[in-house]
């Protein structure tokens, strides 16, 4: 009797769950609907209407984190101002460039290389972080490998962390693209896990643009990621913020 209510129990709880997705759904497409039309009218009013934020993920589902595509001729400072744009409606939520270059908050003084690269380049000449196929799911040996990436970043903390995202050329561009680009911020997520501060990682996705040097583009060892370790310039203390002679 006991297994019975149990199972019922479990049955019931699994009904209210997929009917609070589907019932989900036409709330969740009519709010990425309305945030697409305010989109359109904010980038162009930012001079950038070649570019569309697309507010679907690759599986096709509404989401409030756009990913910005088109407008492959436009400047860095214009590519800026779109993703500002579409970063500044209410409702939504991070905005990112489909190629990773550019996101509303990558507005970033010049940098310098730091030791920490190396370390990392060190751990990763024989060993790569791997995901599942076609999948941004980490397979379990990666995991004590993105500690030690944790470890080896530590001492460089208050750096600019660029973490990207690479695939082979088995899938669609844009598809890849889309997967570099969700590899790349599982790491992310990874690190800032283990202790990493999350305002110091930027993520982006390249897809198969750039192989290896010396492999064909379908290899599956491009399907890795790599990380770019950069200080930022010194801040200029302000007079208000240097206290006198006392």
């Amino acid at each position: 009797m006991l297994i019975r209510s149990s199972i019922a129990i479990f049955l019931g709880a699994g009904l209210v769950v997929m009917g609070g997705y589907f019932l989900a759904q036409p709330s969740g497409t009519r709010i990425a609907g309305s945030l697409h039309a305010q989109s359109r009218a904010a980038l162009d009013a930012a001079g950038a209407a070649p570019v569309e934020a697309r507010f679907t993920n690759r599986f096709g589902s509404p989401t409030r984190h756009p990913i910005l595509t088109g407008g492959e001729g436009l400047n860095e400072g214009i590519r800026l101002q779109a993703a500002q744009a579409v970063a500044a409606i209410p409702g939504v939520g991070g905005v990112n460039w489909i190629d990773g270059v550019a996101s509303a908050a990558n507005d970033q003084p010049v940098y310098e290389p730091l030791h920490c690269q190396e370390d990392v380049e060190g751990l990763l000449r024989v060993r790569s972080i791997r995901f599942e196929e076609a999948s941004s799911e980490l397979v379990p040996a990666s995991q004590v490998l993105i500690g030690e990436v944790a470890d080896a970043l530590r001492p460089c903390l208050g750096s600019i962390i660029a973490i990207t995202g690479h695939t082979d050329d088995s899938g669609t561009p844009v598809g890849n693209l889309e997967l570099s680009l969700e590899r790349a911020r599982a790491v992310r997520e990874e690190l800032v896990r283990r202790g990493i501060p999350r305002d110091g990682l930027r993520a982006r996705g390249m897809g198969s643009d750039d192989p290896v040097e010396g492999l064909a583009a379908s290899d599956p060892a491009n399907r890795r990621i790599e990380f770019s370790v950069v200080r930022t310039e010194p801040l200029t203390p302000h007079p208000v913020d240097t206290p006198g002679a006392r």
